[in-house]
Order: structure tokens, then sequence, then C-alpha cells
């Protein structure tokens, strides 16, 4: 299984990307992080939830809206699908453009209908399958489809952030003006197609992108200070 992508073309003056080389990245954000075990929350469905109300907001207010559905008992596809996206948008007002969000979470619950409300059930079909009828959802963009397919549906989807091209970029291994797809494809074709591996790799990028390697960055205390080429710095 695995994603249809458009092939990486690399600036010559780049490091070349290489299965070592971010096998080494990640053994060095292991070596100092631990495993990360993420995505936070308590279900599959709630990983849904917070990769929607998650975009163009901070985390914590992500979690003020999931906590006002947990204290209503509505953190489940049973008691959200009877919702109609006028009452789910006070709810989650917290996490910004809330009206948009409950809209866009009132198609994706449509959409989960199809596989009885189960984000796991999303791994019964293949990985492009699925994929591209995710991206249909209105609002679900290629980010938060990923996230949904890696963290609540367990499948061997790598995802892309801003951390991840900021971070590769200064390490030297982008050149800052490549598609999403393409960066993705980098990832897939020079790692093993492992959930596990995705899953924590990710997870170690978030959390360098937040504690170190910043807009400006700590340079000092980055575990791939030996590594990182400081492109852009």
């Amino acid at each position: 299984m695995g994603v249809i992508v458009t092939p990486v073309t690399v600036s010559p003056i780049l490091r070349r990307p290489d299965r070592r080389f971010l096998l080494s990245v990640y053994h060095l954000l292991r070596e100092r992080y631990g495993h990360a075990r993420w995505w936070p929350g308590e279900s599959a469905f709630e990983v849904c939830l917070g990769a929607i109300l998650t975009q163009n907001t901070s985390w914590s207010n992500v979690e003020k809206a999931l906590g006002v559905l947990r204290r209503r008992g509505l953190l489940s596809f049973q008691a959200l699908r009877k919702l109609p996206s006028t009452r789910i948008a006070p709810l989650i007002r917290s996490s910004g453009t809330y009206r948009v969000k409950a809209r866009r979470i009132a198609s994706f619950l449509a959409f989960l209908e199809d596989y009885g409300g189960r984000p796991r059930a999303l791994a019964r079909e293949t990985l492009p399958e699925v994929r591209t009828k995710l991206l249909r959802v209105k609002g679900i963009g290629p980010e938060t489809a990923d996230s949904i397919l890696l963290y609540a549906a367990g499948l061997p989807v790598f995802v892309i952030d801003a951390y991840t091209r900021r971070i590769f970029f200064r390490l030297g291994l982008l050149n800052g003006q490549e598609s999403y797809a393409e960066i993705q494809a980098l990832f897939a074709a020079n790692l093993p197609r492992d959930a596990g591996l995705f899953n924590d790799y990710h997870a170690q990028i978030v959390r360098l992108g937040k504690e170190v390697c910043r807009t400006r960055p700590r340079c000092g205390d980055c575990p791939l200070e030996g590594r990182c080429l400081k492109r852009g710095l």
C-alpha cells in the first residue's frame, strides 16, 4: 500500500536524501526525547476531531474545545452525529473559525458513517483508495487527512507539516519550494513503510519544532546540531 505521489526534484546544492540520513535524524531525536506516544487523544474518534480542530490554531485551543465536548458527553460518533453543525459550532468556539470547523466536522461525520462511525475501519481499504475518498470531504486537506489516516486508522502515511518543512530545510534536505506530495514522497522512498515509525518520527519532529527549531532556533539545545547545515540562518 502507498500514496500515489509526484517524484521529488531536489536542487543539486542540497544534501542528497537517503535512508541512512533520515533514519539517523530519527534515532538522534528518539535518543534525546524517548518514544513520543503521540497523538494526544483518548480514542481514535477524538484524534479525528483534533486533526480537524487544530487547523490554523494552537493545540491549547483545541484542548479547550475537546474538553467542552467531553464534559457534554459528546466525544463519540454516535453522540455528535445527531447534532447539526449549528449546534456543534458554539461548543468548539475556542478552536477559532468555529462555524467553518463545525461544518467540516459535520461533513467528516457523514463520511465516517460509511465506516460505521469507526475510524479504525478506514484501514479496511487500501491507503490510496481511502485517502482519495477522505480528501473529497469538504475542508479536509492533505495534512488533516494524513493525520487521521496515520494516528486514528493506523495506516502508514507520513504527515508533513510546517515543522517538517522548517527542520528539513535547515538540515539541507529541502530547497523550500517542494509541494506537500513531493516532501511526502521523499520520506516514503527513504524510510521503511511502517505506521509505528511514521507515527513516532512525526511526533519527534513536532517536539523539536516546538521546543528547539523555532522561528528563532535554540541551536545549542538541538540533538541534530552536528548534522544541521543551518540553511536560512
